[in-house]
């Protein structure tokens, strides 16, 4: 496990979601939704996919690496390491 501890990376890698959260697949809306003391947050595909890696196992690049191949994209690295930041300053993930 690496500790960042830089202003672009405040978060530790591999990211995981911080308890009591959960993701959620909610099959009837295709969509993820993670559960939330304060209720329910649903979720974007790309929001889902990011956060369903997020269990501690796999490092940031790994995670760009599997929806690189998955929605057959390329360059998305700054855009996940975004939406990680994001989730980090909304207590979603360490």
């Amino acid at each position: 496990m690496t500790m960042i501890h830089t202003a672009e990376a405040p978060f530790v890698d591999p990211p995981r979601l911080v308890a009591p959260l959960h993701l959620r697949w909610e099959a009837a809306e295709e969509s993820y939704v993670l559960l939330h003391p304060n209720g329910p947050i649903r979720l974007n595909a790309s929001a889902g996919a990011i956060l369903a890696r997020c269990d501690g196992t796999l490092p940031e690049r790994t995670i760009v690496a599997q929806l690189e191949e998955q929605f057959d994209a390329r360059d998305i690295a700054d855009e996940v390491h975004g939406f990680l930041l994001t989730a980090h300053e909304e207590g979603w993930i360490v």
